[in-house]
Parts: C-alpha cells; sequence; structure tokens
C-alpha cells in the first residue's frame, strides 16, 4: 500500500514583490516524509479553487503551517487594526472550515503556531494580536533583527504540559522547552478546545480538540524545525503518521466494501 497522505496548509506570497503563489517551508515537508513516514502535498489557501469535501476524500491527515499573516479578526468578531498584521483571507477561507471538517471525519490534524491559532478560531475562541503586551506576558518573539536559523529557533520557551493531559501522555513528560516565534496568541479557548500546556507566563502553548475521534493537536511553536532531531517534535510528527496510517486503513477499507 501507499504511503499515506498528509496535506500541508500553503500560505500567501507575492514573489518578486509580483508574482502570486503559495508557499510553504520546507521543512514541514521534510517532517511530514521522514518523521511522519507519509507523502506531502501541498494545499494552496484558494478557496475559490479547492473545495474542502473532496480535497479530505483523499487526505489521510492535515498539518496547518505557521505563516507571517494572521487570522483575520473578523472571524471571532474583532475590527480590522494595523496591530494586527498581515492577513491571508483566502487561507482563512479554506483553514477554519476545514479545522471542523477534519474533526468531525477523525481525520488527523497537527497546527503549528498558526495552525494553533486557525484550530482555537475555528471552535470559536479569540486572539490577540500581541501577546506581549499584556499584563504579566513576556516577548514571544525571535530576537530582533536575527537571520541565524539557529538563534532563531532556538529552544527558549518553557512550557509545562498539563498534568494527566493528553499531551503530558503522549511525552512522558511534565515540562518541555520549545521554540517562540510568535506575536498573536489565543486569548479566550474555544469550545471543546483543552489546553495541555502553558509558558511560564501562562500563555497556552499547546492544545487539543476534546473528543476528537483522531489526532487533533495544536502548538504555538514551530515543531517542524529540527523535527528529526528534536524529541518533542520527533514523538509529535510520529504520531501524527500513526494516526495517518490508521485513517488511511478506515478509507481503504470503506472503498473496498463500496466496491464490493
Amino acid at each position: 500500500m501507499a504511503r499515506p497522505v498528509i496535506g500541508i496548509q500553503c500560505n500567501r506570497f507575492v514573489a518578486e514583490g509580483v508574482i502570486e503563489a503559495q508557499m510553504t517551508g520546507k521543512r514541514t515537508i521534510e517532517a511530514v516524509a521522514e518523521v511522519s513516514g507519509c507523502t506531502p502535498l501541498l494545499i494552496p489557501g484558494m478557496p475559490e479553487a479547492v473545495d474542502v469535501a473532496d480535497l479530505l476524500e483523499v487526505l489521510d491527515g492535515v498539518v496547518l503551517t505557521g505563516g507571517r499573516a494572521n487570522v483575520h479578526p473578523r472571524h471571532y468578531g474583532e475590527e480590522l487594526s494595523e496591530r494586527h498584521g498581515e492577513m491571508d483571507d483566502g487561507r482563512d477561507g479554506l483553514t477554519l472550515p476545514m479545522v471542523r471538517t477534519c474533526v468531525e471525519r477523525g481525520i488527523p490534524i497537527f497546527g503549528l503556531c498558526r495552525g494553533i491559532q486557525e484550530m482555537n478560531v475555528a471552535f470559536g475562541g479569540t486572539l490577540h494580536p500581541e501577546v506581549g503586551e499584556l499584563p504579566g506576558k513576556h516577548r514571544h518573539r525571535m530576537p530582533k533583527g536575527c537571520k541565524d536559523p539557529e538563534i532563531i529557533f532556538a529552544l527558549r520557551e518553557h512550557v509545562r504540559l498539563t498534568p494527566g493531559g493528553l499531551m503530558a501522555r503522549m511525552l512522558d513528560a511534565e515540562e518541555i522547552v520549545t521554540n517562540s516565534l510568535h506575536g498573536q496568541a489565543i486569548q479566550r479557548t474555544g469550545d471543546r478546545v483543552v489546553v495541555e500546556g502553558l509558558a511560564a507566563d501562562d500563555t497556552i502553548e499547546a492544545i487539543s480538540i476534546a473528543d476528537a475521534p483522531s489526532f487533533a493537536v495544536g502548538v504555538q511553536w514551530h515543531a517542524e524545525y529540527n523535527a528529526a532531531a528534536d524529541p518533542v517534535s520527533r514523538v509529535l510528527f510520529e504520531r501524527l503518521g500513526d494516526a495517518a496510517r490508521a485513517r488511511q486503513k478506515l478509507r481503504h477499507a470503506g472503498r473496498l466494501a463500496g466496491a464490493a
């Protein structure tokens, strides 16, 4: 049997300041292929070109990538301001309904950085455009002006996992250390959103979706960076791959039953 197929969400990108494109990072593709053991398939953030129902007929899992653009605040009842930064309306229009459909159908889904925010908004939660501005919170962004990936993605955020929670059991740990490159973060959790991990300042760093029939986890960090070597990231992408293989078997069995 062929490897399971995991869709990787792309972002709007303007190449050379002129050419409209869709893109994602190489490291996410490598993490899905090498750590999850699945075939990566890039998903354009273009709801006018992609039907979610049709797409999910051929996918065994989905990764919601990070991205410079933030989720548009209208999706959680707020007005757009300069503080919200860049927007990617096409991606919002595709991913928010896709999150709900994945959970409903038992299709594994893994949210990275912007992805955790989309998962929260999809279930009715809200976001803050710059968590570091809130009382008692610290700055979660990478060092200003830094161009060195080893520094940008350095493990510096201590995250305490919810005792007895899904991620604490999955990682067999009480605390982990992650990278931290975000401004926007979860403010109010949505329905069914379970907090799985908190930063030292109580910023939500990891979630799961209650009663999801398959893997449905979001993390505020970039787990795709160094996924093969980082023990936390490796476990998460391995579990995603395991869930995708289980989903593939169900999908294949359904096709066989339909053909009988």
